[in-house]
């Protein structure tokens, strides 16, 4: 079975519907971020990359329209509107602006599967291929699949999660707190480095690290790790 799930960025900051959500979209198999501001929200998506944005309109921090218009420029990452606003006006705006769907509160849980599945079915064929590359070594974000010398590499869910979020963040070394936080979505502890170093091992085993040899990723040991 493929673990790899989808990242959804969850804009919303009521925190009930928040919560909801959020256990909804989880049982369903796709991995959600949440940012509560529009601040936030575009610190998430530049750091994440996700495959689509589920954005409510009143942020605490301003309107969320103007997001649309950002998201669609960087990555042009499918967006859902949610929106207490039901004016017809309304949602012909947010659609003119590149909106793929509009969703009306209050809503039901399968309309809300059903919009989700919609969009991703619909907009990944049109989005251009988003390949990384270095080396032997292709990414390829679309299709969640990595190749070595033109052979797959089979990650489980959590390894390729551990290496495209790397791999977006080439050059940098990311500490074991700024993975474990965007892979788990908790704090460090000695547990939870633990996890990661096992994990990363696995991946630079699978990756064809060898002693002394150059890898595609280093670790520098106590602090993290770079993608090079």
């Amino acid at each position: 079975m493929n673990n790899n799930k989808y990242k959804l960025l969850l804009v919303e900051d009521d925190r009930h519907i928040v919560t909801f959500m959020t256990a909804l979209l989880e049982a369903n198999g796709y991995r959600v971020i949440t940012a509560e501001s529009r601040a936030m929200a575009r610190t998430l998506y530049s750091s994440h990359v996700p495959d689509l944005v589920i954005l409510d309109l009143g942020l605490p921090d301003g309107d969320g329209s103007a997001l649309v218009t950002d998201f669609l420029e960087s990555e042009r990452t499918p967006v859902i509107v949610l929106s207490a606003r039901c004016e017809e006006s309304e949602k012909v705006r947010l659609l003119d602006l590149g909106a793929c769907d509009y969703i009306t509160k209050p809503f039901g849980s399968d309309e809300l599967l059903a919009r989700v599945r919609s969009a991703l079915r619909s907009t990944r064929g049109h989005l251009p291929s988003r390949e990384f590359r270095t080396g032997d070594l292709v990414i390829d974000y679309d299709a969640r699949r990595v190749t070595l010398a033109g052979s797959e590499v089979k990650l489980t869910g959590t390894e390729y999660n551990i290496l495209a979020f790397l791999s977006e963040n080439r050059g940098k070394m990311m500490t074991y707190a700024a993975i474990i936080k965007a892979i788990w979505h908790e704090g460090v502890s000695d547990g939870s480095v633990k996890r990661l170093q096992v994990n990363m091992a696995n991946i630079r085993k699978k990756l064809g690290a060898r002693p002394g040899e150059v890898s595609y990723v280093v670790n520098e040991l106590g602090i993290g790790y770079r993608m090079m």
